[in-house]
Formats: structure tokens, sequence, C-alpha cells
């Protein structure tokens, strides 16, 4: 077992429940991977206590900074020193960095986390087209990663049309010429189809688009982890579908994480 001493650096997860969080294991495992002296421990923060609680770990001399979840990605920023362009654009954050002198910096790694986690996979961004359904959560974060890593030109679908015209402005106020439409429930015509909604996760859920204009040649990907096999991976790989799952996604964000912590090994 890891002994935690005095030079041991602290970081932490906010989230509210916080009882299943996979976050802290993942992340511990990734330190000690990397032979890193730090731990990562979770901090249970009722809404109404995310301020105090802020302001208390800016006095935190040890701490490297936070990750944050539901329900606090969004207020966070309101209570952080700096934040990304990316972040600020999104309006929202999963990471915070405190630096040396107390100031805490955000950052929004969602949608990076799950375009590398494809990367990884060996799926090349550069020149696709993609669809995306969804527009709020981890939509947002997951189109503004999207256009960043190239693609040709992204579709967002999503029930309130006025939330998905909303995120196509967001994107194009940082990225002016990415070619962005406004999209149905249907996905054909394009290469990449990315579910960012939480639909799936329960088994009576709708499917987040028409699962029947699927095509043998696109690529079906979840941001869903549990489960695994959602019903729209099921449908897309019933029609001859190659499928992405979620769980890369937080994989590839631990690393990002550690990075943007300034974790001593990380790369």
């Amino acid at each position: 077992m890891k002994e935690i001493s005095g030079n041991t650096r602290l970081f932490g997860i906010l989230a509210d429940p916080i009882h299943h969080v996979k976050t802290p294991q993942r992340m511990n495992e990734h330190f000690a991977g990397i032979s890193f002296d730090g731990v990562c421990v979770p901090f249970h923060v009722r809404p109404e206590g995310l301020a105090a609680a802020v302001e208390g770990l800016r006095r935190l001399e040890n701490l490297g900074g936070v990750i944050v979840t539901i329900p606090h990605k969004t207020a966070i920023l309101e209570l952080v020193d700096d934040a990304t362009p990316v972040a600020r654009k999104i309006g929202a954050a999963n990471v915070v960095r405190r630096e040396a002198d107390g100031r805490l910096v955000a950052h929004m790694l969602d949608g990076e986390g799950f375009v590398r986690g494809l990367q990884t996979a060996g799926v090349s961004l550069e020149g696709k087209s993609a669809y995306l359904a969804g527009a709020g959560g981890a939509a947002n974060a997951i189109g503004f990663a999207l256009v960043q890593a190239g693609v040709s030109r992204l579709t967002i679908a999503n029930r309130t049309v006025s939330k998905a015209e909303d995120l196509k402005a967001r994107i194009l106020s940082l990225h002016p010429g990415a070619a962005i439409a406004i999209g149905t429930a249907d996905p054909s015509g394009h290469e990449l189809v990315v579910n960012g909604t939480s639909l799936g996760m329960k088994p009576d859920d709708a499917l987040p688009l028409d699962a029947g204009r699927l095509t043998p040649d696109q690529l079906v990907c979840e941001v869903i982890m549990q489960p695994r096999d959602t019903a729209l991976l099921l449908a897309a790989q019933a029609r001859g579908c190659k499928v992405h799952y979620g769980a890369p996604m937080l994989a590839c964000q631990i690393e990002l994480m550690a990075q943007m912590l300034g974790v001593a090994g990380a790369e």
C-alpha cells in the first residue's frame, strides 16, 4: 500500500453525490504507473458549499488541483481566477489547477478526452465528417474538440434546436472557418456518428438518433460507459457498423488531467 507523507502532492474530485466516482481510483493507478508521489481523494461538496470549499482549496499549499464533476462543472467557472478560452465558450470546466500562489485555473477536458480516445484506437479525425447527437453536457465539449481535431464538417442534432444553434454559434466564435450544420435525427452521410447525450444509460431510454439510417461504412461512438453495450451500439453493430465504446474517453482524460494538473512524469 502506498505510504502518504508530508511530501505527497494532494488532488481531489468535487462531486455531489460522491459514492459513484471512479476517477480517484484511475488517477491513483496513473500516479503509481509513473512513480509520482501523489494521491487523489473524493471531496463531497454540496452546491451550497462549493464557494467556501473552493476558497479553502486556495489555502492548501500541497494541493495540486481538483477534478470537477456533476453538479459543479458550470458553477466552478464563477469561482476560479482564470479559465481557458474553450472552457469559457463551453461554459463548464472539469479540472482546476492550483498555482503556487493559490490562483485557480480551469479547463474542460471532456471533449479532448473523447478525441484522444478515438486517436488512441487508430481513428484519424482530420477531414472526416461528423454527426453529433446532443448539444449540452459532454456534447458541448465534444463539438469543440471535433472541430479542433480537424473534422471537415460537423452536424449538430438536438431535440431542442435552439440549443444546437447556440452550440454552433459558440464553436464558430472560436473557429470561424468551421463548417457546421444543424441536423435532424438522421445521421446518414457522415463518417463518424457520436452520441453525446445521456440516452442509453437506462434500459427504457429512447435512441438518440434514427439508427435505421445507419450504414456499414460509419463508425458509431458512445460517451456512455455503463452499460458498455448501449442500445445504440447494439443497433449499430446489427447494421454492420464499427463501434467505439465510452470507456476510452475516461482513460484518456486521466492522462490529460494529470498533464493539466502539472503532475511530473505525465505526458
